[in-house]
């Protein structure tokens, strides 16, 4: 369905506005994530920095209405042929919106915790963890554009690993010693992390999976369209 619906975005149809426009939604995004991470990682605070992601974050929403409201107004033409098509596109923008959410989210963890993030094992993880989270989201553009399905396989099963990974790192800080500043910040920071990392990965399971099994990893799908 995802090869249908490319062709679709690089045709002249009405379906092909809106594709640019997603396709700036995750430009969009990749960069306030980016951005944010600079700032939670930084040393100091610097106000004009989040105001710019804030800024950001409101050209996403208006992109995001703009395409659901293009979407019905197409659908209410009769085309029924694209009804599949139109549905995929709807679940994928409130996906994509929802990563400049927590690009905006992680970007205010740094009023809780002025000062510099500890250099110690806990703060690396979740050093390690970003790094992971922003090398998918580079990729995730291309990998939908290209409809790259080995590629999109390979960086789902490491996205699983990945949110493992904060589930492990926040029970870390539980059983740390970090005063309550830090431990809130270095838990908030995992979590928007592993939630960000969670709607890349519903944009790579388009490119995998069936309509019906959007925002999921099946294996057993997978294989059998391996088989198929």
């Amino acid at each position: 369905m995802l090869r249908e619906l490319l062709s679709i975005f690089r045709s002249d149809k009405p379906l092909a506005e809106m594709g640019k426009k997603f396709a700036e939604m995750l430009k969009t995004t990749h960069y306030m994530t980016l951005k944010a991470g600079e700032i939670y990682f930084g040393e100091t605070l610097v106000p004009e920095e989040r105001t710019e992601i804030y800024k950001q974050d409101v050209e996403v929403n208006k992109l995001e209405r703009t395409i659901r409201k293009q979407l019905i107004a197409h659908l209410s033409l009769g085309d029924t042929a694209s009804l599949p098509y139109c549905l995929v596109l709807m679940s994928l923008v409130k996906d994509v919106e929802r990563l400049g959410d927590y690009a905006k989210n992680l970007s205010e963890v740094r009023e809780y915790h002025p000062d510099p993030l500890p250099d110690d094992e806990i703060i690396g993880e979740l050093r390690e963890i970003r790094s992971g989270v922003e090398k998918a989201f580079a990729l995730v553009a291309d990998v939908f554009a290209m409809s790259d399905r080995e590629r999109a396989v390979v960086l789902m099963r490491e996205g699983r690993d990945l949110t493992h990974r904060c589930d492990a790192l926040i029970e870390r800080v539980a059983r740390s010693e970090y005063n309550a500043r830090t431990a809130t910040a270095a838990v908030m920071a995992t979590r928007f992390y592993k939630r960000i990392g969670a709607h890349v990965l519903n944009v790579l399971s388009s490119v995998v999976m069936p309509l019906h099994k959007l925002d999921y990893y099946d294996e057993d799908e997978i294989a059998k369209q391996r088989d198929d």
